[in-house]
């Protein structure tokens, strides 16, 4: 599939692709006119690296980890530093600490909707397309950080 096909199925621009091409995170087949020609199993590995991303590791952590997210491999590239390992651990910590925020967020929001489909006839339907965005909006809702 070419490039604009693959920024399509992923949701993830062209430029992004371009991006990750170049910092040697997907790497494309070329075809005889010279185009990007990308496999299937590029649509998962640009799934992973936006995940990657979205849970705030650097695109050089997530060169160094890509390879392994399709399964054990025996020997690693090359022995990292300790130093590479304490970030590594220090963004999986950071991961916890989203994950536990969003945990809080989804029951909060679980929370406030049992109890407004419980309230007998309390909901009302709205006539202003902004009554979702008006504050009063649940209580607990935690922010996850960066």
């Amino acid at each position: 599939m070419r490039i604009g096909e693959l920024a399509l199925v992923t949701g993830v621009s062209v430029r992004a692709l371009r991006h990750y091409e170049q910092e040697g995170l997907i790497r494309p087949g070329r075809g005889g006119n010279g185009y990007r020609d990308f496999d299937d199993d590029a649509i998962e590995a640009v799934r992973q690296i936006r995940g990657l991303l979205d849970a705030g590791l650097p695109i050089r952590l997530i060169r160094e980890i890509l390879p392994y997210l399709d399964g054990p491999t025996d020997l690693l590239p090359q022995v990292p530093c300790s130093h590479m390992l304490e970030q590594v651990a220090r963004q999986r910590d950071q991961l916890d600490r989203r994950i536990e925020y969003l945990t809080r967020n989804r029951d909060a929001l679980s929370t406030y909707l049992q109890a407004a489909r419980t309230a007998a006839g309390a909901a009302v339907d709205c006539a202003d397309a902004d009554c979702a965005t008006e504050p009063g909006a649940p209580a607990g809702m935690l922010d996850p950080g960066p």
